[in-house]
């Protein structure tokens, strides 16, 4: 079940009916890399599905997390990995309790909960910042949804992995909403930035990704928010 989205770029149809579960991805371009990874009892099984794009567990050369949440890093758990874990900075520190959010915001208190059920012990986890280069891939802090949170630009294959930057639905491309968010202020700031940016395949975490016109889809929501 494992889905093209554009060259190089496989979906792995690992999630739930929304709103339960992520999208996770495979991106091929000379090394493998898979990107987020489904909640921890996802529909389809996360190594079932890189099995059915044609790769096995044990060609994944990176992971990239675009940011600490359960329905995106539940499934590390569920496979052998022998890769290196990337993830932005804020949120490795987050999820190390090197940083605490405060108990009072109401998704800090979920994430001060959350990582003591999913603290990813055992995995190598590598901090990004914004600017970082991670094979093809140009990493992009973009903060609100969480405070680490990161969207991977990969010039090359003309792919945007968004995360939870938007979601798409019926209606186009959306922010995440206040309840699932720290900022939603910013949220919009970092939905302008990248709406700056030129790719054709747009993939998040939640809803269809696009093959094609997924700068203008995500430029149009960006200048309908600023136009408030």
């Amino acid at each position: 079940m494992a889905r093209r989205v554009t060259d190089g770029v496989t979906l792995l149809e690992i999630a739930w009916p929304e709103p339960i579960g992520a999208n996770a991805y495979l991106v091929d371009d000379g090394e493998v890399t898979l990107v987020d990874a489904g909640v921890p009892l996802p529909r389809r099984s996360l190594t079932g599905q890189i099995r059915a794009a044609g790769y096995a567990v044990s060609e994944i050369d990176r992971v990239l997390l675009t940011h600490y949440d359960i329905d995106h890093v539940g499934g590390l758990a569920r496979i052998d990995l022998d890769a290196p874990v990337y993830v932005g900075a804020l949120d490795c520190r987050l999820v190390r309790r090197a940083w605490s959010p405060s108990w009072r915001h109401h998704k800090g208190a979920f994430h001060r909960i959350v990582r003591r059920l999913y603290p990813l012990s055992g995995i190598e986890l590598r901090p990004v910042v914004d600017g970082d280069r991670i094979g093809g891939f140009d990493a992009f802090h973009t903060p609100g949804h969480n405070p680490g949170h990161t969207v991977y630009l990969h010039e090359e294959l003309d792919a945007a992995i968004l995360g939870d930057l938007v979601w798409n639905t019926a209606t186009g491309f959306v922010p995440p909403p206040w309840i699932d968010s720290y900022d939603t202020d910013r949220i919009e700031a970092s939905i302008a930035r990248i709406a700056g940016k030129r790719f054709e395949a747009a993939c998040m975490g939640h809803g269809t990704p696009l093959s094609s016109g997924g700068d203008r889809a995500l430029g149009a929501l960006s200048d309908g928010l600023s136009a408030r």
